[in-house]
């Protein structure tokens, strides 16, 4: 059935993408079918999407694009758009990450948004959203463009967070494999804090530090529905600090490699069967 639902596309990012989808569509005087069987998806997909009822991907906004000759005006909404289906709180951080010219973290949990795989991030993201998924999914690898334009991240996760099993064996196991392959990234550094090191600065909780060409360098950590966000220098001067010792006390880049090698080969690997046979 074709959906004609108005839309006021000042209401969302979401509401304005489906506006000009259908804008553009009518414009190449094509009918919602017509254009699903050019994209390769179903007339009711396009319609959803033009009535804000479902968000799009890159995939299908980069389809459209080709399809109706836009040059990337579809594309160039859908950064926008992702970013809007981020808990609010976390949107003003989003955009700042996405400028960051310099990113330090530390994790004592999970491992750090922009280096996460697309089935650890789901099996995180439906235990609190399980209806909406598929969005925060979504906006979560959309964020991961960053990297794109290289700034340098330094990322120091808790020897836990290579522990704590998110969403099965299979899943952890290329969770560590992504870390790895960050090995020759000239521009991304990954340490682990073991346990042995006792006692520690980042105790307190995981946080992270910006800096920016030009601006004051942020201080950023969350709590479960609300992100705390500073430029006070006193904060930064100690945080800065308390990085630094965290640096010091993990293991070398090279070490953490071997470290999350061997977890994933030990923990997550291939586990023999009582019976004697392996099982996956």
């Amino acid at each position: 059935m074709v959906n004609i639902r108005d839309l006021d596309p000042g209401a969302s990012p979401l509401d304005y993408f489906g506006a000009e989808l259908r804008r553009l569509r009518e414009a190449a005087d094509l009918n919602q079918k017509q254009l699903g069987a050019i994209v390769f998806c179903t007339g009711s997909l396009i319609g959803q999407i033009e009535t804000a009822k479902k968000v799009p991907t890159r995939e299908f906004t980069e389809r459209v694009d080709m399809a109706l000759g836009t040059e990337g005006a579809l594309g160039r909404l859908l950064g926008l758009v992702l970013r809007s289906q981020l808990p609010h709180w976390l949107q003003p951080f989003a955009e700042m990450e996405a400028s960051a010219t310099y990113i330090s973290t530390y994790q004592c949990q999970l491992v750090y948004g922009l280096l996460q795989t697309q089935e650890y991030a789901e099996a995180l993201l439906c235990v609190d959203h399980p209806d909406k998924v598929e969005e925060l999914v979504a906006a979560r690898m959309e964020r991961q463009r960053v990297l794109q334009r290289e700034p340098a991240l330094w990322v120091v996760l808790d020897e836990s967070v290579l522990l704590q099993e998110v969403g099965g064996r299979e899943v952890m196991r290329k969770q560590l494999a992504h870390l790895l392959s960050f090995q020759q990234n000239a521009w991304v550094n990954v340490q682990v804090l073991p346990f042995s090191v006792g006692p520690h600065t980042g105790m307190m909780g995981s946080f992270t530090l910006l800096r920016f060409d030009g601006d004051p360098d942020l201080f950023y950590a969350e709590s479960y529905d609300l992100g705390h966000m500073t430029a006070n220098p006193q904060v930064i001067r100690e945080r800065s600090v308390g990085y630094a010792r965290l640096q010091a006390m993990a293991l070398s880049p090279e070490g953490s490699a071997d470290l999350i090698a061997r977890v994933m080969e030990e923990r997550y690997g291939d586990q023999p069967a009582v019976d004697g046979r392996d099982v996956a």
